[in-house]
């Protein structure tokens, strides 16, 4: 019996380390520092804010999560697009529930005008962190690409009622005009 378990054990082994752990639960901190953004006083300060968000967006589950978003961030910074897309579509189906992976693989694809393809994945990070202001600016601005003023114009002012002072904040009076036109 012993020696049957422990062949259990070997063989079963390889399976489990390939199984991601939950992501880290940071929607308390996260929640402070949205509460602490809203209070900024300037842009800049909520820029110091809004980069403590990215630590924890970017705070992945374990090692080889964390190896794949390093690897698919740094070759989306050299250019490498389908580089950076392998490497989070390894995260995507090692850490299924985990939402930057679908954020930055978004991205990628929003930086190659590939808006389909983007919008889907930001959809999925919000459904798996629903305040996750990053996606849904991203969002907003994927709606924009392909030509849909109004729900950009919704999902931006979401974000904005989460952080006033995103850039993309001057996009909303153009976008609300298109909106009305519509």
């Amino acid at each position: 019996m012993k020696l049957a378990l422990i062949a259990f054990a070997l063989m079963a082994g390889p399976a489990f380390a390939q199984t991601c752990p939950e992501p880290p639960d940071h929607r308390v901190a996260i929640g402070g520092l949205i509460e602490d953004v809203q209070q900024a006083e300037d842009e800049r300060s909520a820029r110091l804010i809004s980069n403590e968000m990215w630590e924890y967006w970017a705070d992945a589950p374990d090692t080889r999560a964390q190896d794949l978003l390093d690897e698919g961030m740094t070759r989306r910074e050299a250019y490498d697009f389908a580089g950076a897309v392998d490497a989070f579509d390894a995260l995507i189906a090692y850490c299924p529930d985990y939402a930057e992976g679908y954020n930055q693989r978004a991205f990628v694809n929003f930086i190659r005008q590939d808006y389909a393809a983007a919008l889907p994945d930001l959809e999925r990070a919000l459904e798996l962190s629903p305040r996750h202001i990053a996606a849904m600016t991203g969002q907003a601005l994927t709606l924009v690409a392909l030509q849909r003023p109004g729900e950009a114009a919704l999902i931006l002012r979401r974000a904005l009622d989460l952080n006033p002072w995103l850039t993309e904040r001057h996009l909303l009076p153009g976008l609300e005009a298109l909106e009305d036109d519509i």
